[in-house]
């Protein structure tokens, strides 16, 4: 399997652990800077499956450690009255992307969440980062299919700055863990 793994930064992610077959790519924080590489290296790597890690700030209560997503949106395209929040307008896109595993609702945006937001509640967003959505973009856009993995690091509140540097690191181990499981599960496919 040419497995492709994206992570915004090194901190989050040592891309010497990877397996044989898969490639560690660092995107950068947000959607241009994840956008971009993630069509780079696919272009590149011509992977069969890409697979997104990175940490994510906790919305909804009872969400906890490593969680796979399922669905993705973008929290911050708001252009109402033209088009509903979350929705590009004047683009056939959708305005959400599923990734057909796990069970977390992912809301991603170029802002640091520190605050609750009524919208992401309403929604039933799990957890926000910052990369995932220009991610499962590209992979549609190209017809690649996705997996992503986020380690809750924080609330998502005012101490979310200071409780993601103590914890990015620390849902690095889960991740590699459940790669396993994915390569060798293909392996017997």
């Amino acid at each position: 399997m040419n497995l492709l793994i994206l992570a915004a930064l090194p901190s989050e992610l040592d891309g010497a652990r990877a397996p044989a077959g898969a490639r560690v790519i660092y995107t950068g924080l947000g959607k241009v800077k994840s956008a971009t590489a993630a069509t780079e290296a696919i272009l590149e790597n011509r992977p069969d499956l890409v697979v997104n890690y990175g940490s994510a700030g906790r919305v909804r209560g009872g969400i906890d450690g490593l969680v796979e997503i399922a669905q993705v949106l973008q929290r911050d395209m708001t252009t109402e009255p033209i088009a509903p929040r979350g929705v590009t307008p004047f683009s056939p896109d959708p305005p959400v992307y599923f990734s057909g595993f796990g069970t977390a609702l992912c809301g991603t945006g170029d802002s640091f969440v520190t605050t609750g937001d009524p919208w992401l509640a309403e929604k039933g967003v799990d957890v926000v980062d910052m990369e995932l959505f220009a991610i499962a973009h590209v992979c549609a856009r190209f017809a690649i299919p996705w997996r992503a993995f986020k380690f809750v690091t924080d609330d998502a509140n005012a101490d979310a700055a200071e409780h993601w540097e103590e914890n990015v690191a620390n849902g690095e181990a889960l991740f590699w863990a459940e790669l396993a499981w994915i390569v060798a599960e293909a392996k017997q496919s």
